[in-house]
């Protein structure tokens, strides 16, 4: 047994760091979303500053764009020229995309304050970007609402998550403690 820990020593603290950062979190953000009340269609703050951040960034191109609370549902209705196109949900927050992308960074960990600014940039960048996600979501939803399932089930991810796999490789590749430091020469 011992043999065997030791030969998958760095497996299993990437492990174990991954697993106990993406537990943490997860919780603390369940402990966050139960402050909320679904019985009632409570839709919790960060999602409601993710829809308010969408509608300013389609207003900021022209468009015609409106929010509400969902009646029936703990969401927001996203109105894009006067036409209901989509809801935004808790999920569309990024917040458990971040979560993940966290988890990561810390299993992967490099020297501390260079992990904590990639993680803070990292995730405000993905953010950002889940804002911009939305809105272009809600102009093509308007635009080709047929393709609703392409746009919203494949594209769309694909490019959320497409990102936090190229900061992960990133991250790898230049800062964490397992990345490749260049070979000095000698004179």
């Amino acid at each position: 047994m011992t043999a065997y820990l030791t030969k998958y020593k760095p497996f299993l603290l990437f492990l174990g760091k991954f697993l106990l950062t993406y537990a943490l979190l997860t919780f603390a953000y369940q402990m966050y979303l139960n402050q909320f009340d679904k019985a009632h269609f409570e839709v919790d703050g960060f999602t409601r500053s993710v829809a308010g951040q969408t509608q300013k960034v389609l207003a900021f191109f022209n468009a015609d764009v409106a929010t509400e609370p969902h009646p029936e549902q703990a969401s927001i209705k996203l109105l894009y020229q006067g036409k209901f196109v989509a809801r935004i949900v808790e999920g569309c927050n990024a917040l458990s995309v971040i979560i993940l992308f966290i988890s990561f960074v810390v299993a992967f960990s490099g020297k501390f304050r260079t992990t904590v600014l990639f993680i803070f940039g990292g995730g405000i960048l993905v953010h950002v970007l889940n804002i911009g996600r939305i809105a272009i979501l809600a102009a093509a939803l308007h635009a080709y609402p047929e393709h609703e399932e392409l746009l919203h089930g494949v594209v769309f991810p694909l490019f959320i998550y497409g990102v936090v796999f190229i900061l992960w490789v990133v991250w790898v590749n230049k800062f964490s403690l397992y990345a490749e430091k260049p070979v000095e020469k000698s004179a």
